[in-house]
């Protein structure tokens, strides 16, 4: 047992320093481009430049030839003109002037051509950002770490081994999910200046923003602090949303019997799926989606909107929210004040009743606990994977009155809750205590 901890010591030295070097890999990555940029940048200012630079020149170099050459011939014209004048017969002496009128009008005619020639126009340069640094800038100030670094343990086995200690192992391991489990509210942030109707759903996206969507109406796009980053173009009437990717989310549209997958970013809509009822509750896993459908029908469906499970269930109220995860899926019923566990067969693996008023929005952590804000009640409520365990978070003392909405980031360490009237938005801390 020593000698494997003493390895496991030497061991983790080595993945410590196998990270530093990861770490400054990533930054040389990064600065080896940007230098390449910036000299690509610069090269292409300096052949700019010098191409300008060279007109330039040339034209002034022109100029000066040409007016050199023109003050020789208006000398040489004045002689003529007086040749002409006193020496000529007023005939001759006519031509000789017209002669020369036309010899005027020709430099004339070369000013004015020199006057619009391109060359004659005054030359800035200048350097047009492409419009993806800005975005770029954007995003660096959203990221928060190149990674996160995890603690991955493995059992040793040891060959001897009572029933009693295993049994205590257990039970302590049972106690540190639930018994152990404390919220602590780290912010309350006030939204009701952006959110003008009620909220239908929120998720948190994996890089911390978080989506709030307004019942058939805006899907609004929040920073981690509570603040506005912009209302996404979305058409339609949107009710339920889940993250699939990235830069994809997918949404659910009751009135129009239909849910789309749309792009963050382009703010644009890349597929529409028609399921034919009312839809409600979304989640993504697996590469596929579990959808709400009215009060009776859980559908599983892959990302081209073909159908893989079609679950039949009986809710008293509609599936608004569900979790989909590790082949299960699990659903509150608001008005038959229940939280239900099935798997993608449709059997039920648990239901939970206990001290419930109304529970709505739930989501889960890194152990596979659910939690779930009891509205009503004004408690979020964790229960265990196995539906066996349960405790209160949060009561109504805790000042989070009426929570809708919730949902978790970083398997669960922390993550967000709100109420139906968009009055707050509280960031909250999963701990052992």
């Amino acid at each position: 047992m020593v000698n494997k901890k003493s390895s496991n010591i030497k061991k983790g030295e080595q993945q410590h320093t196998h990270i530093n070097e990861s770490i400054n890999k990533i930054r040389e990555e990064i600065n080896k481009h940007l230098d390449y940029l910036e000299k690509k940048l610069c090269k292409e200012s300096d052949t700019v430049w010098g191409k300008e630079k060279a007109k330039l020149t040339g034209f002034n170099t022109e100029i000066e030839h040409v007016v050199e050459e023109k003050n020789k011939k208006i000398v040489e014209m004045q002689d003529d003109l007086h040749a002409v004048t006193v020496h000529t017969s007023k005939l001759q002496s006519f031509l000789g002037v017209h002669q020369i009128g036309e010899k005027v009008h020709q430099y004339q005619r070369y000013v004015e051509d020199m006057e619009n020639n391109d060359m004659a126009t005054e030359v800035d340069i200048k350097i047009k950002q492409v419009s993806e640094i800005e975005k770029i800038l954007s995003d660096l100030q959203l990221l928060k770490s190149f990674g996160e670094v995890k603690v991955c343990k493995t059992e040793i086995a040891i060959n001897r081994e009572t029933t009693v200690s295993r049994e205590a192992q257990v039970e302590s391991q049972k106690q540190s999910h639930i018994d152990k489990m404390a919220m602590h509210i780290e912010t309350k942030t006030k939204i009701d200046d952006i959110i003008k109707m009620s909220i239908s759903d929120m998720i948190c996206l994996s890089d911390g923003r978080i989506i709030v969507v307004e019942a058939y109406g805006i899907v609004n796009l929040l920073i981690s602090d509570g603040k506005l980053q912009k209302q996404l173009r979305i058409p339609g009437e949107a009710w339920n949303v889940t993250q699939i990717s990235k830069d994809t989310i997918a949404i659910t549209y009751p009135k129009e019997l239909a849910m789309q997958i749309f792009n963050i970013e382009n703010e644009a809509v890349t597929k529409v799926f028609k399921l034919q009822k009312y839809c409600y509750g979304l989640s993504f896993s697996n590469e596929s989606l579990a959808v709400g459908l009215n009060k009776d029908e859980i559908r599983i469906i892959d990302l081209e909107g073909h159908t893989l499970k079609s679950i039949q269930i009986q809710n008293a109220f509609f599936l608004n929210f569900l979790v989909y995860s590790d082949n299960r899926v699990i659903y509150t019923d608001y008005s038959g004040k229940a939280v239900y566990c099935i798997d993608v067969s449709g059997k039920q693996i648990w239901e939970y009743k206990q001290d419930l008023s109304s529970p709505e929005g739930l989501c889960t952590n890194t152990y596979g606990n659910i939690i779930v804000a009891d509205c009503n009640s004004s408690k979020i409520i964790v229960i265990s994977k196995d539906g066996q365990d349960n405790k209160v978070l949060v009561r109504k003392d805790d000042e989070l009155i009426c929570p809708k909405c919730i949902c978790s980031i970083n398997n669960g360490s922390y993550g967000f809750v709100c109420d139906g009237s968009g009055r707050y938005l509280a960031k909250f801390n999963l701990r052992y205590e």
